[in-house]
């Protein structure tokens, strides 16, 4: 194997050991201490592209993303293989941060991926059909999953209404990883990736609610749901979609379903009389009328929609306690 007319050789033992203790401190969180080291070990093995991807994976984690694409670029230059490798991957979502739409392409064709739209397109990446997934957003401070619809390799549209304390809304974008940390399935026996928010590439405008409905059947609560979906926003019933898992479980493979019957998850860390459907034991499928649900709507609309909703049934519906929550 020869790159650039040289033989390629195992790294130096001063290299692995500056990489090795660089990534050491990245792992304490003490970025400018690695830079460092990872800097010099590409000024010691400057024909390595592990060197750069290096490089590129802290900036990376940093959020820097100018050096990210131009540590990434050295990487790719160097790399002995075509398709397929991770150093495209982070230069893809290096661009894609910088909204650097050519080298995205570039990057996610490199890697193997089609990307509608040919070689000589400019534009933002669309159409690549990626589907579902979830995103745990925030994984470093209070995690929370929740599913989006991925518009490319390295950016997801949040579908969920996430609780306040994540900071983020209903349809909002974030940038993720690439890498998957768990999966979560559902009965019919689907999986999907769960992957780590990065940071938020585009705010949503609109904001989120907190309210206390009283729903006399789950029919009334799905009908709140359908009728902010049909305006174009969305309600969520959080008092069943909400439930606490420890780290672990998070990131293994976790159903997504509620089950039904005697049951109790052991992987559920929620506590009778708090949010989540599974922090309890019952005979069989018991419907509480009290429900917390979020809402995600414009000001001028919310209270309008819950007026309309219970207007449709005043006999088996009722809000209160409507708050502006993020």
């Amino acid at each position: 194997m020869r790159i650039f007319g040289k033989g390629r050789h195992r790294p130096s033992a001063s290299w692995r050991q500056a990489t090795d203790r660089a990534f050491t401190l990245i792992g304490d969180g003490r970025y400018e201490d690695a830079g460092a080291l990872l800097t010099r070990a590409a000024d010691l093995e400057p024909w390595l592209s592990e060197s750069w991807f290096n490089l590129a994976l802290l900036h990376k984690f940093r959020h820097d993303w100018e050096q990210a694409r131009a540590a990434g670029l050295r990487a790719v230059a160097l790399l002995d293989r075509s398709a397929g490798a991770p150093d495209w991957w982070n230069v893809g979502i290096a661009a894609t941060a910088l909204q650097d739409w050519p080298l995205a392409r570039r990057a996610w064709q490199a890697y193997g991926l089609r990307v509608p739209g040919g070689v000589a397109a400019t534009g933002e990446p669309a159409g690549m059909d990626l589907g579902s997934a979830a995103v745990r957003l925030s994984p470093e401070g209070e995690a929370e999953v929740v599913w989006g619809r991925r518009l490319d390799p390295a950016r997801m549209e949040v579908l969920s209404i996430p609780l306040p304390s994540s900071g983020r809304r209903w349809g909002e974008v974030v940038l993720h990883d690439g890498v998957p940390h768990g999966e979560r399935t559902t009965a019919a026996g689907h999986a999907y990736p769960v992957f780590d928010e990065i940071e938020l590439w585009a705010p949503s405008p609109v904001p989120t609610w907190v309210v206390l409905l009283e729903a006399a059947t789950e029919e009334d609560r799905d009908a709140l749901e359908k009728l902010a979906a049909d305006a174009g926003f969305a309600a969520e019933d959080w008092s069943s979609s909400v439930r606490l898992l420890c780290r672990m479980c998070s990131e293994s493979r976790m159903p997504s379903d509620e089950g039904d019957g005697e049951h109790l998850d052991p992987h559920d860390h929620s506590e009778p009389g708090h949010p989540g459907p599974l922090g309890h034991r019952s005979p069989g499928p018991i419907w509480v009328p009290e429900r917390e649900c979020g809402i995600a709507a414009p000001a001028g609309l919310v209270r309008g929609l819950l007026d309309g909703w219970v207007a449709d049934s005043p006999d088996s519906r009722d809000w209160r306690d409507l708050e502006e929550v993020c």
